[in-house]
Protein backbone atom coordinates (compact mmCIF):
# COMPACT_ATOMS: atom_id res chain seq x y z
CA UNK A 1 0.00 0.00 0.00
CA UNK A 2 2.79 2.35 0.90
CA UNK A 3 4.58 1.46 -2.30
CA UNK A 4 1.49 2.32 -4.36
CA UNK A 5 1.06 5.67 -2.62
CA UNK A 6 4.73 6.49 -3.16
CA UNK A 7 4.44 5.63 -6.83
CA UNK A 8 1.39 7.84 -7.25
CA UNK A 9 3.17 10.68 -5.47
CA UNK A 10 6.19 10.26 -7.73
CA UNK A 11 3.96 10.32 -10.84
CA UNK A 12 2.33 13.53 -9.66
CA UNK A 13 5.66 15.18 -8.96
CA UNK A 14 7.25 14.01 -12.23
CA UNK A 15 7.37 16.72 -14.88
CA UNK A 16 5.03 16.26 -17.85
CA UNK A 17 7.28 16.49 -20.90
CA UNK A 18 4.68 15.44 -23.48
CA UNK A 19 3.51 17.83 -26.17
CA UNK A 20 0.02 17.68 -24.67
CA UNK A 21 -0.12 17.34 -20.90
CA UNK A 22 -2.28 14.73 -19.22
CA UNK A 23 -4.49 17.47 -17.77
CA UNK A 24 -5.13 18.96 -21.20
CA UNK A 25 -5.73 15.50 -22.66
CA UNK A 26 -8.63 14.99 -20.22
CA UNK A 27 -10.45 17.93 -21.76
CA UNK A 28 -12.99 16.68 -24.35
CA UNK A 29 -12.22 19.47 -26.81
CA UNK A 30 -8.51 18.62 -26.86
CA UNK A 31 -9.04 14.86 -26.93
CA UNK A 32 -11.62 14.86 -29.73
CA UNK A 33 -9.79 17.60 -31.65
CA UNK A 34 -6.48 15.74 -31.69
CA UNK A 35 -8.23 12.46 -32.43
CA UNK A 36 -9.99 14.00 -35.41
CA UNK A 37 -6.72 15.54 -36.60
CA UNK A 38 -5.06 12.10 -36.41
CA UNK A 39 -7.83 10.57 -38.50
CA UNK A 40 -7.63 13.34 -41.11
CA UNK A 41 -3.84 13.00 -41.29
CA UNK A 42 -4.14 9.22 -41.68
CA UNK A 43 -6.64 9.64 -44.53
CA UNK A 44 -4.40 12.18 -46.28
CA UNK A 45 -1.40 9.88 -45.99
CA UNK A 46 -3.46 6.99 -47.34
CA UNK A 47 -4.65 9.05 -50.32
CA UNK A 48 -1.17 10.41 -51.05
CA UNK A 49 0.56 7.04 -50.68
CA UNK A 50 -1.90 4.51 -52.07
CA UNK A 51 -4.13 6.79 -54.12
CA UNK A 52 -2.01 6.80 -57.30
CA UNK A 53 -1.48 3.03 -57.14
CA UNK A 54 -5.18 2.35 -56.62
CA UNK A 55 -6.10 4.72 -59.46
CA UNK A 56 -3.61 3.01 -61.75
CA UNK A 57 -5.09 -0.37 -60.85
CA UNK A 58 -8.57 0.98 -61.63
CA UNK A 59 -7.44 2.50 -64.93
CA UNK A 60 -5.80 -0.79 -65.95
CA UNK A 61 -9.21 -2.50 -66.08
CA UNK A 62 -11.19 0.50 -67.37
CA UNK A 63 -11.87 1.19 -71.06
CA UNK A 64 -9.80 4.00 -72.53
CA UNK A 65 -12.89 6.08 -73.39
CA UNK A 66 -14.02 6.05 -69.75
CA UNK A 67 -10.55 6.96 -68.51
CA UNK A 68 -10.40 9.94 -70.86
CA UNK A 69 -13.95 11.20 -70.24
CA UNK A 70 -14.30 10.57 -66.50
CA UNK A 71 -10.87 9.71 -65.08
CA UNK A 72 -12.00 9.82 -61.43
CA UNK A 73 -15.22 7.83 -61.89
CA UNK A 74 -15.35 4.27 -60.59
CA UNK A 75 -16.16 2.05 -63.59
CA UNK A 76 -18.95 4.15 -65.17
CA UNK A 77 -19.53 1.52 -67.89
CA UNK A 78 -18.07 -1.53 -66.19
CA UNK A 79 -14.57 -2.94 -66.16
CA UNK A 80 -12.67 -5.09 -68.61
CA UNK A 81 -9.48 -7.12 -68.52
CA UNK A 82 -8.76 -6.59 -72.22
CA UNK A 83 -6.19 -3.91 -71.43
CA UNK A 84 -4.18 -6.29 -69.27
CA UNK A 85 -4.41 -9.05 -71.85
CA UNK A 86 -3.30 -6.79 -74.70
CA UNK A 87 -0.49 -5.35 -72.62
CA UNK A 88 0.77 -8.81 -71.62
CA UNK A 89 0.60 -10.36 -75.09
CA UNK A 90 0.59 -7.65 -77.78
CA UNK A 91 3.06 -5.33 -76.08
CA UNK A 92 5.10 -8.31 -74.80
CA UNK A 93 5.04 -6.95 -71.28
CA UNK A 94 5.38 -10.52 -70.02
CA UNK A 95 8.73 -10.86 -71.78
CA UNK A 96 10.02 -7.51 -70.54
CA UNK A 97 8.70 -8.22 -67.05
CA UNK A 98 10.72 -11.42 -66.94
CA UNK A 99 13.80 -9.57 -68.19
CA UNK A 100 13.36 -7.04 -65.40
CA UNK A 101 13.00 -9.77 -62.79
CA UNK A 102 16.20 -11.47 -63.97
CA UNK A 103 18.11 -8.19 -64.01
CA UNK A 104 16.82 -7.19 -60.57
CA UNK A 105 17.59 -10.58 -59.03
CA UNK A 106 21.11 -10.68 -60.45
CA UNK A 107 21.83 -7.11 -59.34
CA UNK A 108 20.45 -7.85 -55.87
CA UNK A 109 22.55 -11.00 -55.53
CA UNK A 110 25.75 -9.25 -56.61
CA UNK A 111 25.13 -6.34 -54.25
CA UNK A 112 24.35 -8.61 -51.30
CA UNK A 113 27.45 -10.76 -51.84
CA UNK A 114 29.82 -7.80 -52.26
CA UNK A 115 28.28 -5.70 -49.46
CA UNK A 116 28.19 -8.46 -46.85
CA UNK A 117 31.65 -9.86 -47.56
CA UNK A 118 33.21 -6.41 -47.88
CA UNK A 119 31.56 -5.10 -44.72
CA UNK A 120 32.52 -8.27 -42.82
CA UNK A 121 36.15 -8.02 -43.89
CA UNK A 122 36.44 -4.33 -42.97
CA UNK A 123 34.51 -4.51 -39.70
CA UNK A 124 35.07 -7.98 -38.23
CA UNK A 125 38.33 -9.24 -39.74
CA UNK A 126 39.86 -5.73 -39.75
CA UNK A 127 43.10 -5.97 -41.73
CA UNK A 128 45.76 -3.32 -41.22
CA UNK A 129 44.68 -1.38 -44.31
CA UNK A 130 40.94 -1.45 -43.45
CA UNK A 131 40.85 2.25 -42.58
CA UNK A 132 42.48 3.15 -45.91
CA UNK A 133 39.95 1.10 -47.89
CA UNK A 134 37.08 2.60 -45.91
CA UNK A 135 38.36 6.08 -46.65
CA UNK A 136 38.62 5.29 -50.36
CA UNK A 137 35.08 3.90 -50.36
CA UNK A 138 33.77 7.04 -48.70
CA UNK A 139 35.64 9.15 -51.25
CA UNK A 140 33.88 7.43 -54.15
CA UNK A 141 30.50 8.43 -52.71
CA UNK A 142 31.25 12.04 -53.59
CA UNK A 143 31.72 11.24 -57.30
CA UNK A 144 28.48 11.78 -59.30
CA UNK A 145 27.25 8.63 -61.00
CA UNK A 146 26.84 10.41 -64.34
CA UNK A 147 30.60 11.09 -64.43
CA UNK A 148 31.31 7.35 -64.36
CA UNK A 149 29.17 6.46 -67.38
CA UNK A 150 31.88 6.88 -70.03
CA UNK A 151 34.72 5.03 -68.23
CA UNK A 152 32.31 2.35 -67.08
CA UNK A 153 31.03 1.83 -70.61
CA UNK A 154 34.62 1.53 -71.87
CA UNK A 155 35.30 -1.12 -69.22
CA UNK A 156 32.20 -3.04 -70.27
CA UNK A 157 33.13 -2.93 -73.96
CA UNK A 158 36.82 -3.78 -73.33
CA UNK A 159 37.15 -5.63 -70.00
CA UNK A 160 40.77 -5.67 -68.78
CA UNK A 161 40.99 -9.38 -67.85
CA UNK A 162 38.24 -11.20 -69.73
CA UNK A 163 38.83 -9.41 -73.07
CA UNK A 164 35.27 -10.16 -74.12
CA UNK A 165 32.66 -7.45 -74.51
CA UNK A 166 29.72 -7.59 -72.08
CA UNK A 167 27.46 -5.45 -74.28
CA UNK A 168 24.01 -7.03 -74.73
CA UNK A 169 24.80 -9.27 -71.78
CA UNK A 170 23.16 -9.10 -68.36
CA UNK A 171 26.61 -9.17 -66.81
CA UNK A 172 26.93 -5.56 -67.99
CA UNK A 173 24.15 -4.76 -65.48
CA UNK A 174 25.02 -7.16 -62.68
CA UNK A 175 28.74 -6.46 -62.29
CA UNK A 176 28.53 -2.63 -62.03
CA UNK A 177 25.59 -3.00 -59.63
CA UNK A 178 27.72 -5.13 -57.32
CA UNK A 179 30.38 -2.42 -57.09
CA UNK A 180 28.30 -0.29 -54.72
CA UNK A 181 30.44 1.51 -52.16
CA UNK A 182 27.35 2.79 -50.37
CA UNK A 183 26.15 -0.72 -49.55
CA UNK A 184 29.58 -1.78 -48.30
CA UNK A 185 29.81 1.25 -46.01
CA UNK A 186 26.25 0.66 -44.82
CA UNK A 187 27.01 -2.96 -43.99
CA UNK A 188 30.26 -2.04 -42.26
CA UNK A 189 28.51 0.51 -40.05
CA UNK A 190 25.96 -2.11 -39.04
CA UNK A 191 28.62 -4.75 -38.37
CA UNK A 192 30.53 -2.25 -36.21
CA UNK A 193 27.61 -2.21 -33.76
CA UNK A 194 27.44 -5.99 -33.36
CA UNK A 195 28.64 -7.28 -29.94
CA UNK A 196 32.29 -8.19 -30.15
CA UNK A 197 31.99 -10.70 -27.31
CA UNK A 198 30.26 -13.14 -29.66
CA UNK A 199 33.10 -13.04 -32.19
CA UNK A 200 35.75 -13.30 -29.49
CA UNK A 201 34.01 -16.37 -28.08
CA UNK A 202 33.80 -17.84 -31.58
CA UNK A 203 37.54 -17.30 -32.12
CA UNK A 204 38.28 -18.98 -28.79
CA UNK A 205 36.18 -21.96 -29.88
CA UNK A 206 38.21 -22.18 -33.08
CA UNK A 207 35.62 -20.83 -35.53
CA UNK A 208 37.02 -19.77 -38.88
CA UNK A 209 36.18 -16.59 -40.73
CA UNK A 210 33.71 -18.42 -42.97
CA UNK A 211 31.98 -19.96 -39.93
CA UNK A 212 31.66 -16.57 -38.21
CA UNK A 213 30.32 -15.03 -41.40
CA UNK A 214 27.66 -17.62 -42.18
CA UNK A 215 26.69 -18.75 -38.66
CA UNK A 216 26.99 -15.52 -36.64
CA UNK A 217 27.10 -12.40 -38.80
CA UNK A 218 24.39 -13.16 -41.35
CA UNK A 219 21.76 -14.32 -38.81
CA UNK A 220 22.28 -11.06 -36.88
CA UNK A 221 22.10 -8.93 -40.03
CA UNK A 222 18.55 -9.53 -41.18
CA UNK A 223 17.42 -5.90 -40.71
CA UNK A 224 20.26 -4.43 -42.76
CA UNK A 225 19.90 -7.19 -45.36
CA UNK A 226 16.26 -6.17 -45.78
CA UNK A 227 17.24 -2.51 -46.18
CA UNK A 228 19.93 -3.24 -48.77
CA UNK A 229 17.61 -5.63 -50.59
CA UNK A 230 14.87 -3.02 -50.95
CA UNK A 231 17.36 -0.40 -52.14
CA UNK A 232 18.91 -2.84 -54.62
CA UNK A 233 15.62 -4.07 -56.06
CA UNK A 234 14.11 -0.61 -56.44
CA UNK A 235 17.27 0.83 -57.99
CA UNK A 236 17.50 -2.02 -60.50
CA UNK A 237 13.79 -2.00 -61.31
CA UNK A 238 13.67 1.70 -62.18
CA UNK A 239 17.12 2.04 -63.77
CA UNK A 240 16.78 3.44 -67.28
CA UNK A 241 19.94 5.03 -68.64
CA UNK A 242 22.49 2.27 -68.08
CA UNK A 243 20.32 -0.60 -69.46
CA UNK A 244 19.53 1.62 -72.44
CA UNK A 245 23.25 2.02 -73.17
CA UNK A 246 24.43 -1.57 -72.77
CA UNK A 247 21.34 -3.52 -73.90
CA UNK A 248 20.62 -2.59 -77.51
CA UNK A 249 18.72 -5.82 -78.23
CA UNK A 250 15.04 -5.11 -77.54
CA UNK A 251 14.37 -8.74 -76.62
CA UNK A 252 16.61 -8.39 -73.58
CA UNK A 253 15.61 -4.92 -72.39
CA UNK A 254 13.70 -4.37 -69.14
CA UNK A 255 10.39 -2.61 -68.61
CA UNK A 256 12.04 0.68 -67.67
CA UNK A 257 13.52 0.90 -71.19
CA UNK A 258 10.73 -0.59 -73.27
CA UNK A 259 7.72 1.23 -71.77
CA UNK A 260 8.88 4.75 -72.81
CA UNK A 261 9.70 3.39 -76.27
CA UNK A 262 6.20 1.99 -76.87
CA UNK A 263 4.24 4.82 -75.25
CA UNK A 264 3.69 6.88 -78.41
CA UNK A 265 2.09 4.08 -80.46
CA UNK A 266 0.09 2.47 -77.63
CA UNK A 267 -3.51 3.07 -76.59
CA UNK A 268 -3.80 4.86 -73.25
CA UNK A 269 -5.72 2.11 -71.47
CA UNK A 270 -3.31 -0.57 -72.61
CA UNK A 271 -0.32 1.56 -71.64
CA UNK A 272 -1.77 2.20 -68.16
CA UNK A 273 -2.27 -1.55 -67.82
CA UNK A 274 1.40 -2.06 -68.73
CA UNK A 275 2.41 0.51 -66.11
CA UNK A 276 0.34 -1.30 -63.51
CA UNK A 277 2.00 -4.62 -64.36
CA UNK A 278 5.40 -2.93 -64.12
CA UNK A 279 4.59 -1.62 -60.63
CA UNK A 280 3.78 -5.07 -59.26
CA UNK A 281 7.44 -6.02 -58.88
CA UNK A 282 8.48 -3.28 -56.42
CA UNK A 283 5.29 -3.79 -54.41
CA UNK A 284 5.96 -7.52 -54.04
CA UNK A 285 9.60 -6.83 -53.17
CA UNK A 286 8.62 -4.44 -50.40
CA UNK A 287 6.03 -6.87 -49.01
CA UNK A 288 8.68 -9.60 -48.88
CA UNK A 289 11.34 -7.52 -47.14
CA UNK A 290 9.15 -5.19 -45.06
CA UNK A 291 9.48 -7.24 -41.87
CA UNK A 292 13.27 -7.15 -42.02
CA UNK A 293 13.16 -3.50 -43.09
CA UNK A 294 11.01 -2.41 -40.14
CA UNK A 295 12.57 -4.64 -37.51
CA UNK A 296 14.57 -2.65 -35.01
CA UNK A 297 16.99 -5.31 -33.83
CA UNK A 298 18.53 -8.34 -35.43
CA UNK A 299 20.39 -9.64 -32.40
CA UNK A 300 17.69 -11.90 -30.97
CA UNK A 301 18.68 -14.93 -33.01
CA UNK A 302 22.35 -14.68 -32.10
CA UNK A 303 22.37 -14.01 -28.37
CA UNK A 304 20.03 -16.82 -27.33
CA UNK A 305 21.49 -19.21 -24.83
Amino acid sequence: MATTEARLLTDRQAPDTALVSSADWRRPAVRYGLGGAHIVLLVLLFVAGLGPILWLAKAAITPTSDTLSTPMALFPHGGTFDNLRHAWTDLRVGRYFWNTVVLAFGSWLCQIVVATTGGFALSILKPKYASIITGLLLTTLFVPAIVLLVPLYIEIVHPPVVHHSFVNSYWAIWLPAGASAFNVVLMKRFFDNLPREIFEAARVDGASGFRMFFSITLPMSRPILGVVSIFALLASWKDFLWPLLVLSDTNGQPLSVRLPAIQAQTELGVFLAALFLASIGPIIGFLIFQRSFLRGSGLSGAVKG
